[in-house]
């Protein structure tokens, strides 16, 4: 399929094959242990299949599937890995590549935004794409002052398409629960929704792009390209070069990894402290690690390139000074102070009576990372908070289903989380605190 798939009729039999799919793929494993092979053979087998037809029907038809199946990527470290393992390479996949868009395609959007005459904006424009995202795909090009350049082109009947994929896995959600295990999807699903509008807006875009990178212009950690030019469904910037963090994530050296994950760990508290906003998509397509300059760079001088700010919360005070005390009183142990802020905050609804021993037991073991001076995040350590929450017969699970999510938090949450993603997919060793201490309001108690 080359061509975005428009017609509800069409993405919804797409979407629709993939629980049938599923179902066929069961049924053909059975067939397979009659004839002999193992068990878990066979269930690996299967679940490489599923994995395959996952990344070929979401990659197929971008839009909202594809921006489900990168917001699932960043899951994957907290699943059982006999579970992760068939599924992290289709997923991963995800992050940075999908089928592109034809050639006469992009030249008619280019056509029709910068208009007849495109061409001579450019010194060379390369018809391939460097990358695929869930709306749109990047193209290499030298802009006419001789600057190398991103051009990222939306793909024609976006917006359409989003909000009907989206509707149509919140419909299959129950269906797709099994590919993520004790994560309720359907919120995740609505919040991505909600955004679309904001996403498929360039404008916002570019304006969120300029403002990170203005303020990041000098910073030695964090690399922003500049907005070279706007226009609907065109937006041009400064290219940048560097390994992508699928790769660093894939055959990283453990220096590679370490940096990554403390720088974006900074990004991450530092960038809502200096402009106000919050990058709202982290996931691993989105960021590069950049190389110092010399023969042996050091790799403490390697930087952290930031790309697409589609998604972004509007924070004009930085991150809510509630979450920094919240942490700091957890790990001073105040049960009870803790407590009154969540009830305060509406994280603990006024109907609802909870032991407030119970809530710190609960909230501890989660915010390890941020008590020790530093922390590895592995895998491993991910996994047994999500089974210790998952788990309906444990303590964690039945009094998480008690706690409320005010809306005004929902995105620092799911942000926070999927970074925490990904540093574990890194393997990383950050030092979390010092970035807490510096850019978290609240967090260090006040002379």
């Amino acid at each position: 399929m080359s061509d975005l798939p428009r017609k509800a009729v069409t993405r919804t039999a797409k979407l629709a094959a993939l629980p049938l799919g599923f179902a066929g793929r069961a049924t053909w494993g059975l067939g397979k242990r009659i004839g002999g092979k193992s068990a878990e053979i066979v269930a690996r087998e299967l679940q490489q299949r599923t994995a395959e037809q996952l990344f070929k029907v979401l990659g197929e038809l971008k839009g909202g599937a594809m921006k489900f199946g990168q917001a699932l990527s960043v899951f994957e470290s907290a699943l059982p890995e006999e579970v992760a393992g068939p599924y992290r390479a289709a997923l991963t996949k995800l992050q940075e590549a999908a089928p592109p868009m034809p050639t006469r395609t992009v030249h008619g959007v280019l056509e029709e935004r910068l208009g007849a005459e495109w061409r001579e904006l450019f010194l060379e424009f390369e018809d391939k794409p460097a990358a695929a995202a869930s709306i749109g795909q990047v193209h290499r090009a030298v802009w006419h002052d001789g600057r190398e350049v991103a051009v990222k082109v939306q793909y024609p009947g976006a917006g359409e398409a989003l909000l009907s994929d989206l509707a149509q896995l919140s419909r299959f959600a129950r269906l797709l629960g099994p590919l993520i295990p004790g994560m309720d999807i359907k919120p995740l699903i609505t919040e991505m929704r909600d955004r679309v509008s904001e996403e498929l807006d360039y404008a916002l875009e570019a304006r969120a792009q300029r403002e990170h990178a203005e303020e990041f212009a000098d910073d030695p950690d964090v690399v922003v390209p500049g907005v070279v030019h706007q226009s609907d469904q065109v937006l041009v910037t400064e290219w940048i070069d560097g390994i992508p963090l699928s790769e660093v994530i894939a055959d990283g050296t453990e220096e590679q990894r370490d940096r990554a994950g403390q720088l974006l760990a900074r990004f991450l508290f530092s960038g809502p402290a200096r402009t106000g906003l919050l990058h709202a998509d982290p996931h691993p397509g989105n960021f590069r690690l950049l190389p110092g300059t010399g023969q042996s760079p050091d790799p403490e001088d390697w930087r952290l390139g930031v790309l697409d700010f589609g998604t972004v919360d509007r924070l004009p005070g930085g991150l809510p000074e509630t979450i920094g005390t919240c942490l700091r009183m957890t790990l001073e142990g105040d049960a009870e102070g803790v407590y009154a802020l969540l009830c305060e905050e509406g994280f603990v609804k006024k109907s609802i009576d909870l032991d407030p021993d119970a809530v710190l037991e609960y909230l501890l073991p989660i915010i390890e990372p941020a008590e020790a001076d530093e922390f590895g995040f592995t895998r491993g350590w991910i996994r047994t908070q999500a089974a210790r929450i998952a788990d309906p017969r444990s303590p964690a699970h039945q009094l998480g289903k008690q706690l409320n999510l005010p809306p005004s938090y929902l995105l620092i949450h799911r942000v926070t989380l999927s970074t925490i993603g990904v540093l574990c997919q890194l393997n990383a060793t950050v030092r979390l605190r010092d970035e807490l201490e510096e850019w978290l309001p609240g967090f260090v108690a006040a002379e």
